[in-house]
């Protein structure tokens, strides 16, 4: 009788070989950044980080919330790819951040501007960036973009759900602090001639959802975004054919091609202003349509007048 096989042997299609190519490629990652941290110096610290992110995405070893947000693909690839332009091309002054809550749920609410909605990734960044809990803000987009290959992925990652009632009620009532832009694609693709006019701020829904998570509404205000992309027109009949809501003609789009594309650099300035609180009211405000309205017109003045205000501090817009 043949004796059995030693069960301490793995075979050749043993699955422990595959349990151990995670350790593989980290030994391997540790290796190589070991040579280039030798050279580096310095940096040495930052490209730690870098290995060891490399590290756990090609092991698998991230999480993504409910929503698709992955912090840590945020914090490591998007935000700094994005901080060139917060830092030297916009040179973004923030104000107030620390009317931002450290914990706990928040709603920020910002005027909307600039063709492409870089004011949305700027403010992202001014939250995190500047704010001493690192917070993250959680965007609420259109529905075009989650419409768009690739640009939906990126939003997702980056922290942005869908601008509906389910989503924002979950989001601040897990505690986050959450980023609206009411204007929509009313204030983002409005001409250069009206800059810096408020657009309505739709039904006050925004408002709604702050009263049942008696969640401090932040007004914020941004002046800089307006003249990265002046439109002087739309090409409305092309808008209607590609199902956009606008196709803008800027003084550098289309002329310029691929160039036009590149926002022109004026200075920005981001204020978060006081917090209007909301758990004073009682449970039936959310659904009285008198106090959301009167709210939503707070929120709306406070932004509008503060805009004003930041416009004279600021001066030239490229100077």
């Amino acid at each position: 009788m043949s004796e059995p096989a030693d069960e301490a042997t793995p075979g050749p299609d043993s699955g422990d070989d595959h349990e151990a190519k995670p350790g593989a490629i980290e030994q391997a990652a540790a290796f190589v950044g070991q040579v280039i941290r030798d050279r580096l110096g310095a940096d040495a610290q930052r490209l730690d980080r870098l290995i060891s992110f490399a590290g756990r995405r090609l092991a698998g070893d991230f999480e993504v919330d409910p929503f698709g947000f992955d912090a840590e693909l945020t914090e490591n690839v998007l935000m700094p790819m994005l901080r060139p332009l917060y830092r030297h091309w916009f040179r973004v002054d923030v104000r107030g951040v620390s009317n931002i809550p450290d914990s706990g749920a928040a709603l920020v609410v910002a005027n909307h501007s600039g063709t492409i909605p870089l004011d949305s990734l700027m403010t992202q960044l001014a939250v995190h960036d500047e704010h001493p809990e690192s917070r993250h803000l959680r965007t609420l987009g259109a529905t075009l973009v989650f419409q768009l290959p690739v640009v939906s992925d990126l939003a997702r990652k980056g922290g942005s759900t869908l601008a509906c009632a389910d989503d924002v009620q979950a989001l601040l009532g897990d505690g986050q602090v959450v980023g609206v832009w009411p204007e929509g694609f009313k204030g983002i693709g409005k001409p250069f001639s009206q800059r810096y006019q408020l657009q309505r701020f739709g039904r006050g829904g925004f408002v709604s959802a702050a009263l049942r998570a008696r969640a401090p509404i932040i007004p914020c205000s941004i002046v800089g975004a307006e003249e990265i992309y002046p439109m002087i027109a739309n090409a409305g009949y092309l808008a209607r054919v590609l199902g956009l809501p606008y196709v803008p003609i800027t003084p550098t789009f289309p002329w310029l091609g691929p160039l036009g594309a590149i926002p022109l650099p004026s200075k920005w300035v981001i204020e978060f202003g006081e917090p209007i609180r909301t758990d004073e009211y009682d449970a039936e405000a959310a659904d009285d349509p008198m106090v959301v309205f009167e709210l939503t017109d707070q929120v709306r003045d406070t932004i509008q007048g503060t805009l004003h205000e930041l416009l004279e501090l600021r001066g030239p817009a490229f100077g």
